[in-house]
């Protein structure tokens, strides 16, 4: 896709520069339906040239500028997957709009099915780093710059915002978990001996996303952090099948719980 003319379609549309991006995944989009939310300034997917109609429930396809808890966000309610076909410079495209644009800080978040036993559905994990099973790196191709030719993701997710969102959950009395997320292509689920391999190489979560955004939010010099909503417990790991409605179900209970944190995040946001 041609980014010139999309960054150029962005900026003419956005009233600010935002602090932070806030990409909410499926089942967490309620934070876009919030008051802040509602007051600021939308912008459809299908209004930004090359950007598709978003097709996956539970992601409503638009970016919100807004204010939240004082501060300058861009809300970004769904995201493009590998799975629906999209090439790897879609899925990522919004990274390389906000880096242009002078994002300082992406949290990415997503629904994810746990890998570790000890993990309960309905908690928060913040990613402390990841594994990237989706066949290809979103890199490949001729360097995009002022980005490096080979990007250091030793410390993908940086540690001072991981430590932001765990004094944010100690602040709202929640219990927050912390691990490795692996994404796969999807969009079929795991088995169950997938799940067990996974499991041996150190991975917390499963999902099919953010990896590719991570690495190009990256890439293009923000800082970045994750949470995963734990909406299902992985194949094989409970006597029942997975479904999607399953994973929606498991968000949006954990919706208000979810916003708390990431307002409480966002209020005492520091990225120096």
């Amino acid at each position: 896709m041609d980014l010139s003319t999309a960054f150029a379609a962005l900026k003419a549309r956005a009233p600010f520069v935002p602090e932070i991006a806030l990409v909410l995944g499926s089942g967490l989009g309620q934070l876009a339906h919030c008051q802040e939310a509602q007051a600021g300034t939308p912008i459809p997917f299908t209004e930004i040239p090359g950007f598709p109609q978003q097709t996956v429930l539970g992601h409503a396809g638009k970016m919100l500028f807004c204010e939240l808890e004082g501060r300058k966000v861009l809300l970004q309610a769904g995201r493009f997957h590998f799975y629906e076909g999209n090439p790897m410079a879609l899925v990522t495209a919004p990274m390389r709009l906000y880096g242009r644009l002078g994002v300082q800080a992406v949290l990415h978040t997503n629904a994810a099915g746990a890998v570790n036993w000890n993990y309960k559905v309905g908690e928060l994990m913040v990613l402390s780093d990841h594994i990237n099973l989706q066949g290809t790196n979103t890199l490949i191709g001729p360097n995009i710059e002022p980005g490096p030719r080979f990007q250091d993701m030793t410390e993908a997710y940086d540690k001072g915002l991981r430590a932001q969102i765990h004094a944010a959950a100690t602040a709202t009395g929640q219990r927050l978990q912390e691990g490795v997320y692996l994404a796969v292509t999807g969009p079929s689920f795991e088995t169950p001996a997938e799940i067990r391999a996974f499991r041996s190489w150190g991975a917390d979560a499963v999902g099919m996303s953010t990896v590719p955004e991570a690495i190009v939010a990256r890439h293009e010099g923000m800082k970045v952090a994750g949470i995963s909503c734990l909406c299902n417990m992985a194949a094989g790991m409970l006597p029942q099948p997975l479904t999607h409605a399953e994973v929606l179900e498991a968000g949006a209970a954990a919706a208000a719980s979810f916003e708390a944190l990431v307002r409480q995040f966002v209020r005492n946001l520091d990225l120096e």
